[in-house]
């Protein structure tokens, strides 16, 4: 159970994303460096999320703790990613593109020059 990162938060609310998946958003007291530690080492991670208006009972937290799953992340291919990523990077930085399809190619044409450099 030593995994299990309980801190105390206030909900604060939430974002629909184009994926229809949800940004949470919770506010916290000040956290410890050990509970910092431990949320920085679930960065990027798929990680479950328990939510009550009161505090767990053991009984609760062992039954968290013992919390196995088989999850596979069959989401996004990693070109779906990339091309998210690029997508979100013309929106901050157009780099002078109107159009995203420009810019994707733009990139995509840079990323596999720079690879075929590589080669022997």
């Amino acid at each position: 159970m030593k995994n299990v990162v309980l801190i105390p938060a206030i909900y604060e609310g939430s974002r629909d994303l184009q994926d229809k998946s949800k940004k949470l958003v919770f506010k916290t007291n000040e956290i410890t460096p050990e509970q910092a530690s431990n949320l920085q080492v679930c960065v990027q991670q798929f990680v479950y999320l328990a939510i009550k208006p009161e505090p767990f009972l053991k009984e609760n937290l062992k039954i968290i703790g013992d919390i196995k799953t088989d999850y596979e992340d069959t989401g996004k291919t990693p070109a779906q990613r990339l091309r998210a990523v690029l997508y979100k990077n013309w929106e901050q930085t157009s780099e002078g593109y109107k159009d995203f399809n420009l810019y994707y190619a733009y990139k995509i044409e840079g990323m596999i020059n720079h690879f075929k450099s590589k080669l022997i």
